[in-house]
């Protein structure tokens, strides 16, 4: 068993980008993080070796979310090697192999992104809540207060993308699930937030670099620079630390200000 002194989180597509960012701001908060990854294994291995630098502590899980065993096998073993779990963040996903007109879109395409970005996160989601019900019924106490469940969607929960309608769509469902689990799991006193990061500079954006540097040169959004892994990983500590207790259900966004209509 590792150091029950320290908060416990798992955080899902972990090895790279935004999920990188998130473990290692946690570990500076000094948590053992489970990094889980689905086949980078290498990637997985550098992040766990960022957050020891950082002060946290964690081990790296190999787990595809949106596969049932897998799911399972994934609380099994931050069980196993932890007692419990104290903060969730389903932060893993995928963009389009092909970003297609929804006139063309595939159904392959759209199965894929639900199963991965949408019913993964759903029912991961559902595995750790009733593992967090338990804990609070058995007065297992956290280093940090209440189990709090966080979930990374995207500015495309509202902003329409036509050539990737698979992406918004699982996305828009992320938030209404952080709404339902905020709903049925505050009597617990378990907080469930969303997170909308905007464009944020990872392996997933690189593609699109050219575009999106000219959209934040002609001020598409506010703050005019690329959002980093960093800052949403900021956000996931902010909420890690308890500093939200009067609020469950809420969304905070990453964005440098798109959400903001301005004329």
């Amino acid at each position: 068993m590792s150091d029950s002194t320290r908060p416990v989180s798992l955080v899902t597509g972990a090895g790279r980008g935004i999920g990188r960012g998130i473990a290692i701001e946690l570990a500076k908060l000094g948590h053992s993080v489970a990094v889980n990854y689905a086949g980078n294994a290498a990637a997985a291995e550098e992040c766990l070796a960022l957050v020891r630098q950082a002060g946290g502590e964690g081990i790296a899980i190999q787990a595809d979310i949106s596969n049932a065993e897998d799911r399972e096998r994934l609380i099994f073993d931050v069980l196993g090697e932890y007692g419990r779990v104290d903060y969730l963040v389903n932060n893993a996903g995928v963009a389009p192999n092909v970003r297609a007109d929804i006139l063309d879109a595939s159904e392959e395409s759209f199965d894929r992104l639900i199963n991965i970005n949408l019913k993964g996160p759903y029912f991961l989601t559902q595995l750790v809540a009733i593992q967090m019900v338990d804990q609070v019924k058995r007065g297992l106490e956290s280093p940090f207060g209440p189990p709090k469940i966080v979930t990374i969607s995207s500015i495309s929960v509202y902003t329409a993308s036509v050539n990737r309608g698979d992406y918004c769509i699982a996305k828009a469902g992320l938030g209404m699930m952080t709404a339902l689990y905020a709903a049925r799991l505050a009597e617990y006193g378990i907080f469930v937030y969303e997170i909308r990061p905007g464009v944020i500079a990872t392996d997933m954006t690189g593609g699109v670099k050219e575009k999106y540097d000219k959209l934040i040169a002609d001020g598409a959004w506010p703050i005019k620079r690329w959002g980093e892994p960093s800052d949403v990983g900021r956000a996931v500590a902010a909420i890690g630390r308890g500093d939200f207790p009067y609020s469950t259900g809420e969304v905070f966004n990453v964005d440098g200000g798109f959400h903001l209509r301005t004329l």
